[in-house]
């Protein structure tokens, strides 16, 4: 492909500088002839002399040597500071007795001009990884969710209406705390995420200990085997549910390798995390959901919709779904 602002084509140049090699046309009715000036006729013609047809070809417009460009022991310098102690370009110049655009220019091209590219932890660039099949490795965990009183949550009918909406529905359970307060309850969403292809599972229960885990990791594991997946390893952080001699039981029968994350290091497990805060958005708190059953009956169709229709960035802008291959239904 030419450069955007090349006034030739690659066999456009060969052309004219046949004329004036081979042919032996004057330079400058060879530029005449093409529209180009003189200079650029006669210096097509003598790379053509000097190395043939390859020499048409587009070359890199970067300079040989740059005079001017930020010396390598002040590089280090910058990147120590933003790595180390998360400053920006202006702090940093004001340091270095440098102009802030330089210090932003080595920012970029480092690549760690955003602090989002910057782990908040250890201060080393952020590093990504995707096992390569369906199945390599599944990342489990829990989301934990209010339920929805008889008549509304306060996020969409205010809280004094929410209050009297939760007093309802407890009067109507009658569970309340020790101080006799309502209490409504909690949703805990058991939630699985292939590595690969960022396919969902999830399931709705009232509580996140080892049994109700296990549970959910084998329906999980007949799910994704109907849709052509075999689990090899599941990743999982350190709760008691999955710290327990049952799970690890379960995942030797399933002939699935259980893998646990650093502890207080939930980037590792940062893709089911991820998910938790589109389910938020998307499904939890997305509507007015009149009671809790109401919002859980929505779950699966939401599910449906992330994995077979909503477009997904991280493979490629379409669904997660489409990187499983002969899939029942899975474009409807």
């Amino acid at each position: 492909m030419s450069h955007a602002n090349a006034a030739l084509t690659p066999r456009a140049r060969l052309r004219l500088a046949r004329l004036i090699v081979d042919e032996g046309w004057p330079v400058a009715r060879a530029a005449e002839r093409y529209d180009v000036s003189w200079p650029t006729a006669k210096r097509w013609a003598d790379r053509y002399a000097r190395e043939g047809e390859a020499g048409m070809a587009d070359r890199s417009s970067r300079p040989h040597h740059s005079p001017t460009r930020t010396p390598q022991p002040v590089v280090r310098k910058i990147v120590h500071l933003r790595l180390k102690q998360r400053l920006g370009p202006v702090q940093i110049a004001g340091r270095l007795a440098m102009a802030a655009s330089s210090v932003h220019a080595v920012l970029v091209r480092c690549r760690i001009n955003r602090l989002s590219h910057i782990d908040r932890v250890t201060g080393e660039p952020v590093r990504r990884y995707e096992h390569d099949h369906p199945g390599a490795m599944l990342h489990v965990d829990v989301k934990k969710y209010g339920n929805v009183p008889d008549g509304g949550g306060w996020r969409f009918v205010g809280r004094r209406r929410g209050d009297r909406n939760r007093e309802a529905t407890a009067r109507r359970t009658g569970v309340r705390n020790a101080k006799w307060e309502p209490r409504v309850g909690t949703a805990f969403v058991h939630t699985v995420i292939d590595d690969h292809s960022r396919v969902a599972y999830a399931e709705i229960r009232d509580d996140e200990t080892a049994a109700t885990a296990i549970d959910v990791l084998r329906n999980a594991v007949t799910w994704f085997a109907a849709r052509g997946v075999t689990v090899e390893r599941v990743l999982s952080d350190n709760g008691s549910a999955y710290k327990s001699h049952a799970w690890h039981d379960a995942c030797n029968q399933l002939s699935i390798r259980p893998r646990k994350t650093r502890p207080y290091r939930p980037q590792t497990n940062g893709k089911v995390e991820r998910f938790h805060r589109t389910m938020t958005n998307g499904w939890a708190i997305a509507r007015f959901y009149r009671s809790e059953h109401a919002r859980r009956q929505a779950l699966p169709a939401w599910l449906h919709h992330y994995n077979h229709h909503r477009p997904h960035t991280a493979v490629g802008g379409r669904p997660p779904i489409t990187r499983l291959t002969n899939v029942p239904g899975q474009y409807t």
